[in-house]
C-alpha cells in the first residue's frame, strides 16, 4: 500500500532546536521573567532543554542580532539593558517606519485586510490575559501594513517591535493603557477605510510616540520598587 503523501509531515518546516530555544529566551525576556541585564548561562540552557551547547549558543547570537542580548568577555550572555534615551529613539524608529509602512499600503489596501484588521482590533479590545495584548497588538499593526508590498520593511519594523516588547506590555498594562491603544486602533482603521494616507501616517507615529511619552512617565517608578 503507498504511503498518503497528504499525512507525512514536513519535517523540514519543524523548528530546529535553536529556533525552539530562541521563542523560548525571547519570550522569557518579553514577559520580564529575564530582566535587563540578568546573565543568561549557555550550560544552564543546555541542561534545561537537553541539548548541546552548539543550538543553544546560535540562538543567541540570532537574539544577540535582535538586540536582545550581549556577549561580554567577562559576563558572558546578558539580557541588553536599554537606557530611556535609548528607549525613545527605538520608538522613534518604530514611529517613522510605521507610518511609512501604512502610507504605502494604503492605496492597494483590501477589503479582507481591512476585516481582518477589525477582527484583530476587537480581540484586542475583548481580551483579559495581559500576555495576549503586545501580540494581538502587532497582529492589527502589521495586518495593515502587508499591502504595501514591502516584505523587507515589514520584516525590519518586527525586528523593531521584538526589542520593544517587553516595553510595550508593561505600557500596555499601565492605567488606561490598553483602552487608549484600543481607541487609536480605531481611528486608524477609519482613517485606512476613508483612504486618507496622511491622516493614517499621522495617527499611528503619534500612537506609537504617544505610548513611548507614557512608558518613559512609568517607567522610573518600576524600575525603583
Amino acid at each position: 500500500m503507498p504511503l498518503e503523501t497528504a499525512k507525512v509531515p514536513n519535517l523540514g518546516k519543524a523548528p530546529s532546536a535553536s529556533d525552539i530555544i530562541l521563542t523560548f529566551i525571547r519570550d522569557a525576556i518579553a514577559d520580564g521573567s529575564l530582566d535587563q541585564g540578568e546573565p543568561i548561562r549557555q550550560d544552564d540552557v543546555a541542561r534545561l532543554f537537553n541539548v548541546s551547547k552548539i543550538p543553544v549558543r546560535e540562538a543567541l547570537k540570532r537574539l544577540e542580532a535582535e538586540g536582545l542580548v550581549e556577549f561580554h568577555r567577562n559576563r558572558g550572555v546578558v539580557v541588553t539593558s536599554v537606557s530611556d534615551p535609548e528607549l525613545a529613539q527605538i520608538f522613534e524608529v518604530r514611529a517613522i517606519l510605521e507610518s511609512s509602512a501604512i502610507k504605502l499600503s494604503i492605496p492597494n489596501m483590501r477589503e479582507e485586510t481591512l476585516a481582518r484588521a477589525l477582527e484583530f482590533c476587537e480581540r484586542f479590545a475583548r481580551e483579559t490575559d495581559v500576555a495576549r495584548w503586545s501580540e494581538l497588538n502587532w497582529q492589527f499593526h502589521s495586518c495593515l501594513y502587508e499591502d504595501a508590498e514591502r516584505p523587507f520593511l515589514v520584516s525590519t519594523i518586527r525586528s523593531v517591535n521584538d526589542r520593544l516588547e517587553r516595553f510595550l506590555r508593561i505600557q500596555l498594562a499601565l492605567s488606561q493603557g490598553k483602552e487608549i491603544a484600543d481607541r487609536e486602533h480605531r481611528e486608524i482603521l477609519d482613517s485606512c477605510r476613508a483612504r486618507d494616507v496622511e491622516r493614517a501616517g499621522t495617527l499611528v507615529f503619534e500612537h506609537i510616540m504617544g505610548a513611548c511619552r507614557s512608558l518613559l512617565e512609568h517607567l522610573p517608578r518600576i524600575r525603583t520598587r
